[in-house]
């Protein structure tokens, strides 16, 4: 389930909302056990997972580097480059 939260910092573009907010989803999808809370359950859920957004957007804001932001498609192909040798996906294609 976590697998799909990326690391969102030091990238250019940087994150988005919807990406920080998706990661929120899934961190706060783990720590409940809920992929989809009850309806009692819903109110805080979702509320938490506006907390964690917001507390991430403002961790993504003022962390600092010195390194040069990473490129989105670079790092998408190496993770389909590491993905293919990990899983034998024989449909790589590099641009």
């Amino acid at each position: 389930m976590c697998r799909s939260i990326r690391n969102l910092f030091n990238f250019d573009p940087p994150a988005t909302d919807q990406e920080i907010h998706d990661a929120a989803l899934q961190f706060v999808r783990k720590l409940s056990g809920f992929n989809s809370p009850s309806e009692k359950n819903s109110d805080i859920f979702y509320k938490s997972v506006d907390q964690v957004a917001v507390a991430a957007r403002e961790l993504l804001d003022n962390l600092v580097t010195q390194a040069e932001p990473k490129n989105r498609q670079v790092e998408a192909l190496k993770t389909r480059a590491r993905n293919a040798k990990r899983f034998g996906n024989t449909n790589l294609v590099i641009v």
